[in-house]
Order: structure tokens, then sequence, then C-alpha cells
């Protein structure tokens, strides 16, 4: 059972702020409403600075809410976005597998989760659009063997079960 709650909501027993970065265009915006809405549409507009939504789900008896924070993936908004790194616990690294460019930067997007973040920050690398087969340019064994290169950058890979 999962539901989501007002951001108010002060009754949880865990809570743990999650980044979601990567390229513009990558689907963030769409994964994030997915999974907190259970909603999809295509109509979405680039986010402009920042966003988030709450959802509060029960794991092993306990209440644990997540802030996932929806970030612009546009460089002109990186100091912004930046800023909010802080604090974060884990990030949710996406790339576009029909997006050569967007797998390419996943190193970039790297970098800046060890330039503005803690430590024991978990990351869970995302290869989205899997529904596009025909149009993929990036392998699932590329994908693979980025996230093998990752564990070794950033120590640890957190799955989260999402």
């Amino acid at each position: 059972m999962s539901q989501t709650r007002d951001a108010t909501d002060q009754n949880f027993d865990y809570m743990f702020k999650l980044l979601i970065i990567g390229n513009s265009s990558v689907g963030k915006t769409s994964f994030l409403f997915r999974y907190a809405d259970d909603s999809f549409t295509s109509a979405f507009v680039s986010t402009v600075g920042i966003d988030f939504k709450v959802k509060t789900i029960f794991r092993q008896d306990k209440r644990v809410k997540l802030q996932i924070w929806d970030t612009a993936g546009q460089e002109r908004y990186r100091t912004i976005t930046t800023a909010y790194y802080r604090g974060a616990m884990g990030f949710i690294l996406m790339y576009d597998i029909t997006n050569e460019e967007s797998f390419n930067a996943v190193q970039d997007w790297v970098t800046q989760i060890k330039t503005y973040s803690w430590d024991n920050a978990q990351v869970v690398l995302v290869g989205n659009k899997c529904d596009l087969v025909d149009d993929r340019v990036v392998s699932v064994d590329r994908g693979r063997h980025l996230a093998h290169q990752l564990v070794n950058i950033i120590l640890t890979v957190l799955l989260l079960i999402l």
C-alpha cells in the first residue's frame, strides 16, 4: 500500500530527500508524476528551476515520507538546482535511452553530485523511455557498463524499492 500525502504531513517514521537529475527532456517530470501520482501526460513543459512531490510509502510497518525533487536539466538553472543537492540522501540520475548526448552527460552529473552533495549520497542510474524500443541508441549493455563504473566512482549504489 502506498499513497501520496500532503507535503506538510508530519506523521512519518523516516523522511528522505531525493533528487531526480539529468539532461533536459530525459523524462524526469514524467517519471516523477508516474511514480507520485500514477499519472502520465506527454504534454509536459520543461521544468523551470525546481519542483517537488511528496509520496508516503510503507515498508516493514514504517511510514516513509519521500520528498522527490524534480530539477531542471538546462544549464542555465544549474546554479539554482545545485543548491538543492545539500541534504539530499539520494539521487535518481536519469538519461534517455534514445538520446546519446544525455547518456554521455551522466559523468558530468556525477561530478555535480560529488561536488555539491554529501559523501554518502546514494545514486540510482535510470535509463528512461524504455518503451521507445525502435528509437533506442543506448544499449542495455552500455547502460549496465556505466552503472558498474559508477559503483566505483560513487562507491555504492542504493537500489530503491519504489
